[in-house]
C-alpha cells in the first residue's frame, strides 16, 4: 500500500546521518547541528562516535546499536521515538546500513509510520568511483563479498555479464584472496584499489587486476580498501569470457591463469570450476601433460 512520509507526524524522527570517513572536516554543517540537536544517537561503536563528538563539541547522549544487538535495540529506540524524541542513527565511517549496521532500525521506524529523514555526505564507495576514471553511468554496489570460496565464486559468477562497475569493500588481509577470485572468476579487467580513502595515508591504484595483486603481494596493504572493477562488455565481450578457453588443453588452461597472477594452485581451481571437473581430474591432467 502506497504511504506517504509526513514530517508534519505526531512523535519523533529518525535521522540517518552520514560521517567522515577519514577527514573529519568531510562532516556537513547539517550532520553537526542535527547531532547536538536530537536527544540520543544510536552508535555502531559508541568509544568510536564518542571521540568524533568530542572534536565538535556535541555532547548528546550515546546509546549502542550493532550488528549484535539491533535486533533488539530498534524496538527500544522505535518505542523511543513514538513518546515524541528524536534519534541519530551513524556507523563508525560513511553513511549508516552500507555495508554496516543502521538497516533494521530505519525499517522498524519506517513500519510503524515514523518520518525516517537523511542526512548526507562522505561514502567510501562512491568517493572512490568518482576518482577510478571507470564509467560511472551504471554502477553496482556489491560491498563485502562471502568468506568462504565457494560462495564467493557464485557470487562473482552472478555478477559475471554485469556490465555496470563493480564496487567492493574488503579487508587489508583478504585481500590479496578476493583479487585472486575476482581474477579467476571476472578475468583480468581494469580496477581501482582505493585505500584510507580522505585519510593522511590516502593511496590510489589504477592498472589490471594481476598488476593490483602482483603490488598487493610484493607491498601489502593496510587500511580500509575500496575496490572499483570495471564492468563486463556490453558488446557481448563477458559472453566470450566464458569459453575464453576454449581449444586449449588443461595445462594450457592451467597456463593462461598462472600467467594472469594466479598460483597454481589457484588455478587448477579456476581451471576445474570453468570445465565443471574436480580438482583432481585437472591434476591428473596435468601429470599426463608432463609425461
Amino acid at each position: 500500500m502506497f504511504r506517504q512520509q509526513s514530517f508534519a507526524a505526531a512523535g519523533g524522527k529518525l535521522y540517518v546521518v552520514a560521517t567522515p570517513i577519514g577527514n573529519l572536516d568531510d562532516i556537513t554543517y547539517r550532520a553537526v547541528r542535527v547531532l547536538r540537536e536530537v536527544d540520543w544517537i544510536a552508535a555502531e561503536d559508541t568509544r568510536h562516535t564518542r571521540k568524533l563528538l568530542a572534536h565538535f563539541g556535541i555532547a548528546t547522549p550515546l546509546i549502542s546499536c550493532h550488528e549484535h544487538n539491533e535486533a533488539t535495540r530498534a524496538a527500544e529506540l522505535v518505542a523511543r521515538l513514538q513518546k515524541g524524541e528524536s534519534g541519530a542513527l551513524v556507523s563508525d565511517a560513511g553513511l549508516p546500513g552500507i555495508a554496516d549496521p543502521g538497516a533494521q532500525l530505519v525499517r522498524a521506524a519506517v513500519e510503524r509510520g515514523i518520518p525516517v529523514v537523511p542526512v548526507p555526505g562522505a561514502s567510501a564507495a562512491l568517493a572512490a568511483l568518482v576518482v577510478s576514471g571507470l564509467p560511472t553511468k551504471r554502477f553496482r554496489f556489491v560491498g563485502f563479498l562471502p568468506r568462504q570460496s565457494r560462495e564467493r565464486a557464485r557470487a562473482l559468477d552472478r555478477l559475471k555479464t554485469a556490465t555496470d562497475t563493480l564496487l567492493f569493500y574488503e579487508a587489508p588481509h583478504r585481500l590479496a584472496e578476493t583479487l585472486e577470485a575476482l581474477l579467476a572468476v571476472l578475468g583480468d579487467r581494469r580496477a581501482v584499489l582505493a585505500r584510507e580513502l580522505t585519510k593522511v595515508h590516502e593511496e590510489i591504484v589504477r592498472g589490471s587486476l594481476t598488476e593490483i595483486l602482483a603490488l598487493v603481494r610484493a607491498e601489502g596493504v593496510r587500511g580500509e580498501c575500496t575496490l572499483v572493477v570495471e564492468g563486463a562488455d556490453e558488446e557481448g565481450d563477458a559472453a566470450q569470457e566464458d569459453v575464453w578457453w576454449e581449444g586449449l588443453s588443461v595445462a594450457e588452461h592451467v597456463a593462461a591463469y598462472e600467467a594472469r597472477g594466479l598460483t597454481r594452485k589457484e588455478a587448477m581451481k579456476a581451471v576445474a570450476r570453468d570445465r565443471g571437473v574436480s580438482k583432481r581430474e585437472v591434476y591428473a591432467a596435468l601429470l599426463d601433460s608432463a609425461r
